[in-house]
Protein backbone atom coordinates (compact mmCIF):
# COMPACT_ATOMS: atom_id res chain seq x y z
CA UNK A 1 0.00 0.00 0.00
CA UNK A 2 1.44 3.40 -1.00
CA UNK A 3 1.24 6.56 1.11
CA UNK A 4 -1.55 7.93 -1.09
CA UNK A 5 -3.52 4.69 -0.86
CA UNK A 6 -3.08 4.58 2.91
CA UNK A 7 -4.47 8.11 3.35
CA UNK A 8 -7.42 7.35 1.08
CA UNK A 9 -8.12 4.20 3.07
CA UNK A 10 -8.23 6.35 6.19
CA UNK A 11 -10.67 8.75 4.52
CA UNK A 12 -8.12 11.58 4.26
CA UNK A 13 -7.43 13.68 1.19
CA UNK A 14 -4.05 14.77 -0.14
CA UNK A 15 -2.82 18.34 0.02
CA UNK A 16 -4.96 19.75 2.82
CA UNK A 17 -4.56 19.76 6.61
CA UNK A 18 -4.36 16.25 8.02
CA UNK A 19 -5.02 15.02 11.54
CA UNK A 20 -4.46 11.37 12.40
CA UNK A 21 -5.00 9.40 15.54
CA UNK A 22 -2.08 7.39 16.86
CA UNK A 23 -3.53 4.25 15.34
CA UNK A 24 -4.22 5.98 12.03
CA UNK A 25 -0.66 7.28 11.82
CA UNK A 26 0.56 3.78 12.53
CA UNK A 27 -1.31 2.57 9.43
CA UNK A 28 0.16 5.43 7.41
CA UNK A 29 3.69 4.76 8.70
CA UNK A 30 3.43 1.06 7.93
CA UNK A 31 2.35 1.86 4.37
CA UNK A 32 5.10 4.43 3.79
CA UNK A 33 7.71 1.91 2.66
CA UNK A 34 7.84 1.44 -1.12
CA UNK A 35 9.27 -1.51 -3.01
CA UNK A 36 9.16 -1.47 -6.82
CA UNK A 37 11.81 -4.16 -7.35
CA UNK A 38 10.56 -6.38 -10.16
CA UNK A 39 7.43 -4.24 -10.63
CA UNK A 40 8.59 -1.76 -13.30
CA UNK A 41 7.77 -2.60 -16.91
CA UNK A 42 10.82 -0.79 -18.40
CA UNK A 43 8.96 -0.09 -21.61
CA UNK A 44 10.75 3.03 -22.87
CA UNK A 45 14.25 3.54 -24.20
CA UNK A 46 16.19 5.94 -22.00
CA UNK A 47 16.10 9.47 -23.40
CA UNK A 48 19.60 10.92 -23.70
CA UNK A 49 19.79 14.73 -23.46
CA UNK A 50 21.26 16.14 -26.69
CA UNK A 51 24.60 17.90 -26.63
CA UNK A 52 23.92 21.63 -26.76
CA UNK A 53 24.77 23.34 -30.01
CA UNK A 54 27.37 26.09 -29.83
CA UNK A 55 29.23 28.51 -32.06
CA UNK A 56 32.76 29.89 -31.95
CA UNK A 57 32.76 33.68 -31.85
CA UNK A 58 35.22 35.94 -33.63
CA UNK A 59 37.15 36.20 -30.34
CA UNK A 60 37.38 32.40 -30.08
CA UNK A 61 34.78 31.95 -27.32
CA UNK A 62 32.36 29.02 -27.35
CA UNK A 63 28.87 30.54 -27.35
CA UNK A 64 25.70 28.80 -26.16
CA UNK A 65 22.12 30.05 -26.44
CA UNK A 66 19.71 28.76 -23.80
CA UNK A 67 15.98 29.46 -23.79
CA UNK A 68 14.00 28.80 -20.61
CA UNK A 69 10.34 28.24 -21.40
CA UNK A 70 7.14 26.50 -20.31
CA UNK A 71 5.68 23.55 -22.17
CA UNK A 72 4.10 20.16 -21.71
CA UNK A 73 5.67 16.71 -21.67
CA UNK A 74 4.19 13.23 -22.02
CA UNK A 75 5.61 11.01 -19.29
CA UNK A 76 2.83 8.40 -19.27
CA UNK A 77 -0.50 7.55 -20.90
CA UNK A 78 -3.15 10.22 -20.57
CA UNK A 79 -2.81 14.00 -20.35
CA UNK A 80 0.57 15.64 -20.86
CA UNK A 81 2.25 17.19 -17.82
CA UNK A 82 2.82 20.94 -17.62
CA UNK A 83 6.59 21.40 -17.39
CA UNK A 84 9.45 23.84 -17.81
CA UNK A 85 12.57 23.19 -19.84
CA UNK A 86 15.71 24.68 -21.37
CA UNK A 87 15.69 24.56 -25.19
CA UNK A 88 12.85 22.05 -24.84
CA UNK A 89 9.86 21.19 -22.68
CA UNK A 90 11.66 19.34 -19.86
CA UNK A 91 15.25 19.43 -18.57
CA UNK A 92 17.91 20.91 -20.85
CA UNK A 93 20.69 19.91 -23.23
CA UNK A 94 24.07 18.72 -21.98
CA UNK A 95 26.59 21.55 -22.15
CA UNK A 96 30.14 20.53 -22.98
CA UNK A 97 33.30 22.64 -22.99
CA UNK A 98 37.03 22.16 -22.60
CA UNK A 99 39.37 23.43 -19.90
CA UNK A 100 40.97 26.67 -21.07
CA UNK A 101 38.01 27.61 -23.29
CA UNK A 102 36.24 30.92 -22.95
CA UNK A 103 32.49 30.24 -22.74
CA UNK A 104 29.69 32.75 -23.28
CA UNK A 105 25.96 32.27 -22.79
CA UNK A 106 22.80 33.99 -23.88
CA UNK A 107 20.18 32.90 -21.35
CA UNK A 108 16.66 34.01 -22.27
CA UNK A 109 13.84 33.69 -19.74
CA UNK A 110 10.60 32.89 -21.53
CA UNK A 111 8.65 32.29 -18.32
CA UNK A 112 6.15 34.65 -16.71
CA UNK A 113 8.30 34.92 -13.56
CA UNK A 114 11.90 35.47 -12.52
CA UNK A 115 14.32 32.55 -12.56
CA UNK A 116 18.06 31.91 -12.83
CA UNK A 117 20.63 29.30 -13.88
CA UNK A 118 23.40 28.38 -11.47
CA UNK A 119 26.46 26.50 -12.76
CA UNK A 120 26.77 23.96 -9.96
CA UNK A 121 30.38 22.90 -9.26
CA UNK A 122 31.95 25.48 -11.57
CA UNK A 123 34.88 27.70 -10.58
CA UNK A 124 33.96 31.14 -11.92
CA UNK A 125 33.46 34.81 -10.90
CA UNK A 126 30.68 35.41 -8.38
CA UNK A 127 28.79 37.69 -10.77
CA UNK A 128 28.56 34.79 -13.25
CA UNK A 129 27.57 32.15 -10.68
CA UNK A 130 23.82 32.27 -11.34
CA UNK A 131 22.90 32.34 -7.68
CA UNK A 132 20.06 34.30 -6.08
CA UNK A 133 21.77 37.60 -6.92
CA UNK A 134 21.84 36.89 -10.67
CA UNK A 135 18.10 36.74 -11.35
CA UNK A 136 16.84 36.77 -14.94
CA UNK A 137 13.42 38.49 -15.02
CA UNK A 138 10.49 37.29 -17.07
CA UNK A 139 11.27 38.14 -20.69
CA UNK A 140 14.84 39.12 -19.78
CA UNK A 141 18.26 37.95 -20.97
CA UNK A 142 21.47 37.21 -19.07
CA UNK A 143 24.89 36.96 -20.70
CA UNK A 144 27.41 35.32 -18.34
CA UNK A 145 30.94 34.56 -19.55
CA UNK A 146 34.07 33.08 -18.04
CA UNK A 147 37.08 30.87 -18.83
CA UNK A 148 36.84 27.18 -17.87
CA UNK A 149 39.64 26.54 -15.37
CA UNK A 150 39.25 23.17 -13.69
CA UNK A 151 39.83 19.47 -14.42
CA UNK A 152 37.42 17.28 -16.38
CA UNK A 153 34.23 16.68 -14.36
CA UNK A 154 30.49 16.12 -14.51
CA UNK A 155 28.87 19.36 -13.34
CA UNK A 156 25.29 20.58 -13.78
CA UNK A 157 23.07 23.65 -13.99
CA UNK A 158 19.78 24.49 -12.28
CA UNK A 159 17.78 27.48 -10.96
CA UNK A 160 18.81 29.17 -7.72
CA UNK A 161 16.08 31.72 -6.98
CA UNK A 162 15.94 32.33 -3.23
CA UNK A 163 12.79 30.80 -1.81
CA UNK A 164 11.76 29.19 -5.11
CA UNK A 165 14.61 26.85 -6.08
CA UNK A 166 12.65 23.70 -5.17
CA UNK A 167 9.62 24.77 -7.21
CA UNK A 168 11.59 25.74 -10.33
CA UNK A 169 13.64 22.55 -10.29
CA UNK A 170 10.56 20.38 -9.70
CA UNK A 171 8.99 21.82 -12.84
CA UNK A 172 11.98 20.63 -14.87
CA UNK A 173 14.83 23.15 -15.06
CA UNK A 174 18.09 21.16 -14.84
CA UNK A 175 20.82 19.83 -17.11
CA UNK A 176 24.38 18.49 -17.16
CA UNK A 177 27.55 20.49 -17.86
CA UNK A 178 30.49 18.26 -18.81
CA UNK A 179 34.00 19.72 -18.60
CA UNK A 180 36.77 18.05 -20.62
CA UNK A 181 40.51 18.60 -20.23
CA UNK A 182 43.76 17.73 -21.97
CA UNK A 183 43.60 14.13 -20.73
CA UNK A 184 40.03 13.41 -21.88
CA UNK A 185 40.85 12.21 -25.41
CA UNK A 186 43.74 10.07 -24.24
CA UNK A 187 41.70 8.29 -21.57
CA UNK A 188 40.74 4.65 -22.09
CA UNK A 189 37.53 5.09 -20.08
CA UNK A 190 34.25 4.65 -21.98
CA UNK A 191 33.72 7.97 -23.77
CA UNK A 192 31.12 7.73 -26.57
CA UNK A 193 28.37 10.05 -25.32
CA UNK A 194 25.03 8.29 -25.19
CA UNK A 195 26.54 4.92 -26.19
CA UNK A 196 28.95 3.76 -23.48
CA UNK A 197 29.17 7.11 -21.65
CA UNK A 198 25.61 7.72 -20.50
CA UNK A 199 24.22 10.70 -18.57
CA UNK A 200 21.62 9.79 -15.93
CA UNK A 201 19.69 12.64 -14.30
CA UNK A 202 17.74 10.86 -11.56
CA UNK A 203 14.65 12.55 -10.09
CA UNK A 204 11.68 11.38 -8.05
CA UNK A 205 8.28 12.79 -8.94
CA UNK A 206 4.68 12.43 -7.81
CA UNK A 207 1.81 12.72 -10.29
CA UNK A 208 -1.82 13.57 -9.53
CA UNK A 209 -4.83 11.94 -11.22
CA UNK A 210 -4.45 14.28 -14.22
CA UNK A 211 -0.72 13.50 -14.68
CA UNK A 212 0.38 16.85 -13.26
CA UNK A 213 3.37 17.12 -10.94
CA UNK A 214 2.26 17.06 -7.33
CA UNK A 215 4.57 18.54 -4.71
CA UNK A 216 3.78 15.92 -2.12
CA UNK A 217 5.46 16.32 1.29
CA UNK A 218 4.98 13.16 3.38
CA UNK A 219 2.86 13.57 6.51
CA UNK A 220 5.40 14.02 9.30
CA UNK A 221 8.28 14.23 6.84
CA UNK A 222 11.31 16.43 7.50
CA UNK A 223 13.03 16.75 4.10
CA UNK A 224 10.53 18.15 1.61
CA UNK A 225 8.91 16.68 -1.48
CA UNK A 226 9.28 12.90 -1.86
CA UNK A 227 7.93 11.38 -5.08
CA UNK A 228 6.85 7.77 -5.55
CA UNK A 229 8.02 7.42 -9.17
CA UNK A 230 11.52 7.83 -10.59
CA UNK A 231 12.46 9.62 -13.80
CA UNK A 232 15.83 9.23 -15.52
CA UNK A 233 16.49 11.99 -18.06
CA UNK A 234 12.73 12.55 -17.99
CA UNK A 235 11.92 8.89 -18.79
CA UNK A 236 9.72 6.69 -16.60
CA UNK A 237 10.69 3.02 -16.55
CA UNK A 238 13.68 3.37 -18.93
CA UNK A 239 15.88 0.71 -20.44
CA UNK A 240 19.31 0.98 -22.07
CA UNK A 241 20.50 -1.25 -24.90
CA UNK A 242 24.09 -2.09 -23.95
CA UNK A 243 26.54 -2.63 -26.82
CA UNK A 244 29.88 -2.54 -24.98
CA UNK A 245 31.42 -4.57 -22.16
CA UNK A 246 32.12 -1.47 -20.06
CA UNK A 247 29.61 1.36 -19.64
CA UNK A 248 30.24 4.64 -17.87
CA UNK A 249 27.24 6.14 -16.05
CA UNK A 250 27.31 9.82 -15.10
CA UNK A 251 24.88 9.80 -12.16
CA UNK A 252 23.28 13.01 -10.88
CA UNK A 253 20.87 13.11 -7.95
CA UNK A 254 18.64 15.94 -9.16
CA UNK A 255 15.85 15.21 -6.69
CA UNK A 256 14.66 17.81 -4.21
CA UNK A 257 15.10 15.69 -1.10
CA UNK A 258 15.40 11.95 -1.79
CA UNK A 259 18.60 10.11 -0.90
CA UNK A 260 19.61 7.31 -3.30
CA UNK A 261 21.67 4.27 -2.33
CA UNK A 262 22.64 3.04 -5.79
CA UNK A 263 23.42 -0.58 -6.57
CA UNK A 264 22.43 -3.28 -9.04
CA UNK A 265 19.73 -5.90 -8.72
CA UNK A 266 22.28 -8.75 -8.70
CA UNK A 267 24.59 -6.92 -6.25
CA UNK A 268 27.41 -6.81 -8.78
CA UNK A 269 30.49 -4.75 -8.08
CA UNK A 270 31.03 -1.56 -10.05
CA UNK A 271 33.87 0.96 -10.14
CA UNK A 272 33.55 4.53 -8.87
CA UNK A 273 35.90 6.56 -11.09
CA UNK A 274 34.87 10.18 -10.40
CA UNK A 275 33.06 12.31 -7.85
CA UNK A 276 31.70 15.87 -8.01
CA UNK A 277 34.96 17.56 -9.00
CA UNK A 278 36.44 14.98 -11.34
CA UNK A 279 38.36 11.72 -11.55
CA UNK A 280 39.62 9.88 -8.50
CA UNK A 281 43.27 8.97 -8.28
CA UNK A 282 42.25 5.34 -8.75
CA UNK A 283 38.98 3.47 -9.12
CA UNK A 284 37.14 2.20 -6.04
CA UNK A 285 35.15 -1.02 -6.40
CA UNK A 286 31.90 -1.21 -4.46
CA UNK A 287 28.36 -2.64 -4.50
CA UNK A 288 26.62 0.46 -3.11
CA UNK A 289 26.96 4.23 -3.51
CA UNK A 290 25.04 6.98 -1.72
CA UNK A 291 24.21 10.20 -3.56
CA UNK A 292 22.38 13.00 -1.77
CA UNK A 293 20.67 15.82 -3.70
CA UNK A 294 23.16 17.71 -5.86
CA UNK A 295 25.92 15.08 -5.75
CA UNK A 296 27.34 13.44 -8.87
CA UNK A 297 29.34 10.28 -9.46
CA UNK A 298 30.79 8.55 -12.48
CA UNK A 299 30.73 4.76 -12.26
CA UNK A 300 31.89 2.10 -14.72
CA UNK A 301 29.87 -1.13 -14.92
CA UNK A 302 30.87 -4.36 -16.69
CA UNK A 303 28.27 -6.38 -18.62
CA UNK A 304 28.22 -9.83 -20.18
CA UNK A 305 26.50 -10.66 -23.47
CA UNK A 306 22.75 -11.23 -23.33
CA UNK A 307 22.15 -10.34 -19.69
CA UNK A 308 19.59 -8.01 -18.12
CA UNK A 309 20.10 -6.21 -14.84
CA UNK A 310 18.50 -3.23 -13.07
CA UNK A 311 20.04 -0.17 -11.48
CA UNK A 312 18.29 0.09 -8.13
CA UNK A 313 18.16 2.32 -5.06
CA UNK A 314 18.36 0.34 -1.82
CA UNK A 315 17.22 1.24 1.72
CA UNK A 316 19.42 3.67 3.63
CA UNK A 317 21.00 3.64 7.07
CA UNK A 318 20.60 7.41 7.52
CA UNK A 319 16.86 7.68 8.10
CA UNK A 320 16.58 7.55 11.86
CA UNK A 321 13.41 6.69 13.77
CA UNK A 322 10.92 8.13 11.25
CA UNK A 323 13.09 7.77 8.15
CA UNK A 324 10.54 5.51 6.45
CA UNK A 325 8.27 8.55 5.98
CA UNK A 326 10.98 10.28 3.91
CA UNK A 327 11.80 7.26 1.76
CA UNK A 328 14.82 5.81 3.56
CA UNK A 329 13.29 2.32 3.65
CA UNK A 330 12.34 2.34 -0.05
CA UNK A 331 13.71 -0.07 -2.63
CA UNK A 332 13.24 1.40 -6.09
CA UNK A 333 14.07 0.02 -9.53
CA UNK A 334 15.44 2.88 -11.64
CA UNK A 335 16.68 1.65 -15.04
CA UNK A 336 17.16 -1.68 -16.81
CA UNK A 337 20.25 -2.55 -18.84
CA UNK A 338 19.89 -5.03 -21.73
CA UNK A 339 23.15 -6.35 -23.07
CA UNK A 340 23.40 -7.37 -26.72
CA UNK A 341 24.48 -10.87 -27.75
CA UNK A 342 27.87 -9.49 -28.78
CA UNK A 343 29.64 -6.64 -26.97
CA UNK A 344 32.51 -4.42 -28.06
CA UNK A 345 35.44 -4.54 -25.66
CA UNK A 346 37.62 -1.50 -26.40
CA UNK A 347 37.49 0.53 -23.16
CA UNK A 348 39.58 -0.02 -20.02
CA UNK A 349 39.78 1.43 -16.51
CA UNK A 350 43.35 2.70 -16.16
CA UNK A 351 45.28 2.01 -12.96
CA UNK A 352 45.73 5.75 -12.46
CA UNK A 353 42.79 8.01 -13.29
CA UNK A 354 43.54 11.50 -12.03
CA UNK A 355 45.24 13.40 -9.24
CA UNK A 356 44.20 12.94 -5.62
CA UNK A 357 43.19 16.07 -3.67
CA UNK A 358 46.33 17.64 -2.24
CA UNK A 359 45.27 20.17 0.38
CA UNK A 360 46.05 18.17 3.54
CA UNK A 361 49.60 19.54 3.73
CA UNK A 362 48.80 23.12 2.73
CA UNK A 363 49.12 26.10 5.09
CA UNK A 364 45.69 26.81 6.57
CA UNK A 365 44.94 30.51 6.94
CA UNK A 366 41.75 30.07 8.98
CA UNK A 367 39.37 27.48 10.40
CA UNK A 368 35.60 27.99 10.59
CA UNK A 369 32.73 26.01 12.11
CA UNK A 370 29.25 25.48 10.64
CA UNK A 371 26.32 23.90 12.49
CA UNK A 372 23.26 22.97 10.43
CA UNK A 373 20.00 22.78 12.41
CA UNK A 374 16.39 24.01 12.20
CA UNK A 375 16.67 25.50 8.70
CA UNK A 376 19.57 27.66 9.88
CA UNK A 377 23.36 27.64 9.75
CA UNK A 378 25.09 28.76 12.93
CA UNK A 379 21.73 29.91 14.28
CA UNK A 380 21.03 32.32 11.42
CA UNK A 381 18.72 32.16 8.44
CA UNK A 382 19.75 33.36 5.01
CA UNK A 383 19.58 37.13 4.43
CA UNK A 384 20.13 38.39 0.89
CA UNK A 385 21.75 41.65 2.07
CA UNK A 386 24.10 40.09 4.64
CA UNK A 387 27.65 38.92 3.86
CA UNK A 388 28.50 36.38 6.54
CA UNK A 389 32.28 36.53 6.05
CA UNK A 390 35.08 37.04 3.55
CA UNK A 391 37.89 34.68 2.53
CA UNK A 392 41.22 35.65 0.98
CA UNK A 393 42.09 34.80 -2.61
CA UNK A 394 44.49 31.91 -3.22
CA UNK A 395 44.34 30.70 0.39
CA UNK A 396 43.27 27.44 2.03
CA UNK A 397 40.73 27.29 4.85
CA UNK A 398 39.41 24.32 6.83
CA UNK A 399 35.69 24.25 7.55
CA UNK A 400 34.27 21.99 10.25
CA UNK A 401 30.67 21.16 9.35
CA UNK A 402 28.18 19.23 11.49
CA UNK A 403 24.50 18.24 11.15
CA UNK A 404 23.07 18.83 14.61
CA UNK A 405 19.31 18.32 14.56
CA UNK A 406 18.60 14.69 13.71
CA UNK A 407 17.34 15.15 10.15
CA UNK A 408 19.21 14.57 6.91
CA UNK A 409 21.26 17.48 5.58
CA UNK A 410 24.10 17.91 3.14
CA UNK A 411 26.47 20.80 2.49
CA UNK A 412 27.26 22.49 -0.83
CA UNK A 413 29.84 25.24 -1.40
CA UNK A 414 29.87 27.47 -4.47
CA UNK A 415 33.08 28.63 -6.24
CA UNK A 416 35.45 25.80 -5.25
CA UNK A 417 35.81 22.06 -4.92
CA UNK A 418 36.92 20.83 -1.50
CA UNK A 419 38.78 17.91 0.04
CA UNK A 420 37.18 15.95 2.89
CA UNK A 421 40.06 15.66 5.35
CA UNK A 422 38.36 13.66 8.09
CA UNK A 423 34.94 12.48 9.24
CA UNK A 424 34.77 12.51 13.04
CA UNK A 425 38.55 12.50 13.14
CA UNK A 426 38.93 9.48 10.88
CA UNK A 427 40.07 9.11 7.29
CA UNK A 428 37.05 9.53 5.00
CA UNK A 429 35.51 6.55 3.22
CA UNK A 430 36.87 5.90 -0.30
CA UNK A 431 33.93 7.61 -2.04
CA UNK A 432 34.80 10.85 -0.19
CA UNK A 433 38.49 10.93 -1.15
CA UNK A 434 38.07 12.80 -4.43
CA UNK A 435 37.22 16.45 -5.10
CA UNK A 436 33.75 17.32 -3.81
CA UNK A 437 31.42 20.32 -3.81
CA UNK A 438 28.50 18.63 -2.01
CA UNK A 439 28.77 16.20 0.88
CA UNK A 440 26.18 14.15 2.78
CA UNK A 441 26.24 14.94 6.52
CA UNK A 442 25.54 12.01 8.81
CA UNK A 443 23.87 13.15 12.01
CA UNK A 444 26.31 14.39 14.66
CA UNK A 445 29.52 13.70 12.73
CA UNK A 446 32.08 16.43 12.08
CA UNK A 447 33.28 16.80 8.48
CA UNK A 448 36.52 18.75 8.10
CA UNK A 449 36.67 20.25 4.61
CA UNK A 450 39.80 21.84 3.13
CA UNK A 451 39.01 24.49 0.50
CA UNK A 452 41.38 26.50 -1.68
CA UNK A 453 39.77 29.72 -2.85
CA UNK A 454 40.77 31.10 -6.23
CA UNK A 455 41.48 34.54 -7.63
CA UNK A 456 37.97 35.63 -8.65
CA UNK A 457 37.71 38.46 -6.12
CA UNK A 458 34.63 40.63 -5.57
CA UNK A 459 33.93 42.25 -2.17
CA UNK A 460 30.27 42.93 -2.98
CA UNK A 461 29.03 39.87 -4.85
CA UNK A 462 28.75 36.74 -2.71
CA UNK A 463 28.88 33.01 -3.28
CA UNK A 464 26.58 30.64 -1.38
CA UNK A 465 27.04 27.75 1.05
CA UNK A 466 23.93 25.79 1.93
CA UNK A 467 22.08 22.53 2.42
CA UNK A 468 21.10 21.14 -0.99
CA UNK A 469 17.88 19.57 0.24
CA UNK A 470 15.85 22.23 -1.50
CA UNK A 471 13.12 22.83 1.08
CA UNK A 472 15.83 23.42 3.70
CA UNK A 473 17.66 25.80 1.35
CA UNK A 474 14.49 27.70 0.47
CA UNK A 475 13.56 27.95 4.15
CA UNK A 476 16.85 29.67 4.95
CA UNK A 477 19.58 27.05 5.54
CA UNK A 478 22.05 29.09 3.50
CA UNK A 479 24.75 31.70 3.97
CA UNK A 480 26.99 33.96 1.86
CA UNK A 481 30.71 34.67 1.59
CA UNK A 482 32.89 36.82 -0.64
CA UNK A 483 36.42 36.26 -1.98
CA UNK A 484 38.69 39.22 -1.19
CA UNK A 485 41.90 40.60 -2.61
CA UNK A 486 44.86 41.36 -0.35
CA UNK A 487 43.61 44.65 1.13
CA UNK A 488 39.88 44.31 0.47
CA UNK A 489 37.14 44.09 3.08
CA UNK A 490 33.61 42.69 2.66
CA UNK A 491 31.47 45.30 0.96
CA UNK A 492 27.76 45.80 0.55
CA UNK A 493 25.57 43.42 -1.39
CA UNK A 494 23.84 45.42 -4.13
CA UNK A 495 20.16 44.98 -4.70
CA UNK A 496 19.53 41.89 -6.79
CA UNK A 497 20.53 42.81 -10.33
CA UNK A 498 17.89 42.04 -12.94
CA UNK A 499 19.36 41.34 -16.35
CA UNK A 500 17.58 42.71 -19.40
Amino acid sequence: MKRRTALKALGIGIGGPVVLTTGGYGVYYAAAEQDTAGEIAFGKALSVPPLAESEISASGARVFTLGIRPGSTRFKAGPETRTWGVNGTYLGPTLRARRGERVEFTVRNGLDQDTSLHWHGMHLPAAMDGGPHQVVPAGGTWRPRWTIDQPAATLWYHPHVHGSTADHMYRGLSGLFIVDDEDTKASTLPSAYGVDDIPMIVQDRAFDADNQFEKRVPLGGALGVIGDEVLVNGTLGPYVDVTTTLVRLRLLNASSARLYNFGFSDNRTFALVATDGGLLARAWNTERLYLSPGERAEIVVAFTPGERVELRSYPSEYGGLLGRIDGFDDRLDICQFRAAATLLDDARIPATLGSAPDLAGEKVTRERSFVLASDQINGRSMAMDRIDFGVRENTVEVWDVVNDNGFLHNFHVHEAQFQVLTVDGRKPAPHLRGWKDTVLLAQGKHYRLAIRFGSHTDPDTPYMYHCHLLQHEDNGMMGQFVVLGKDEKPGTVPRTHHHT
